[in-house]
């Protein structure tokens, strides 16, 4: 029976353990994740580190690696090794990890969702559908392309709407077509300075459009070449 022992106990891969005493039963994994934060003493089977002592700052079990921060000088930051956790024979807790609230066990809370301003949102869209009304209020589609330029032209200076085919300024001085600077009539009360005002704006537009159209350049229309039907020399 002894015999079948020895021989049971020989066919097992031996189990790297943490040195953490005698009745310890912890896998090495699990006993990494653990201590993650904590301040330790690794022994490894690197020959060209069989020994690192730094800061544990990470255990994966998934990848089987584990980080550890070992310190270089007060002066400068740590240098973090990354080695497999199937290279560690043991390791010696030197130092507890922080408590909770730290890096090494960060608390289980779940980020609070921010409400939908839905009041803002309904505003936005409401002054969104204003404008696209107010910008479509000022097409005319019953007048000719000279009198909807003419007319947003006047927009840009003056509060400008339409009434029919007449363009109110200012709400007291009617422009009625063909939209000239004589067409352009006021109410009763309302100043002649502001309808010599209007009247000037239209003069002013009606000139541009005339300006703009002398510089469209008609292109020439070669002349064709004269073709002789007359009897060749020679025959």
């Amino acid at each position: 029976m002894a015999e079948n022992k020895r021989q049971n106990a020989g066919g097992k891969a031996p189990v790297a353990t943490p040195n953490m005493g005698p009745s310890n039963t912890t896998s090495l994994e699990n006993a990494l994740v653990g201590v993650i934060g904590a301040r330790i003493r690794l022994q490894t089977v690197l020959t060209s580190q069989p020994t690192m002592e730094g800061t544990l700052f990470t255990a994966c079990p998934l990848t089987n690696l584990v980080a550890i921060a070992v310190p270089t000088s007060p002066a400068n930051p740590p240098t973090h090794h990354i080695l497999p956790i199937s290279s560690i024979q043991n390791f010696t807790l030197i130092s507890a990890p922080p408590g909770p609230g730290s890096f090494a066990s960060p608390p289980n809370t779940t980020p609070a969702l921010n409400s939908v301003p839905i009041a803002a949102l309904r505003a936005r869209a409401d002054a969104a559908v204003a404008r696209l009304k107010e910008a479509a209020s000022r097409k005319n589609k019953t007048v000719g392309k000279e009198a909807q330029d003419l007319f947003d032209g006047l927009c840009r200076t003056l509060p400008t709407r339409w009434d029919g085919n007449n363009i109110v300024v200012n709400e007291n001085v009617i422009i009625s077509p063909p939209y000239r600077g004589e067409d352009c009539k006021a109410g009763n009360g309302v100043p002649a300075q502001a309808l010599n005002r209007v009247r000037k704006v239209v003069d002013n537009e009606r000139k541009r459009f005339a300006d703009r159209e002398r510089k469209v350049v008609v292109p020439a229309i070669p002349a064709i070449p004269a073709v002789h039907n007359g009897p060749r020399k020679g025959g």
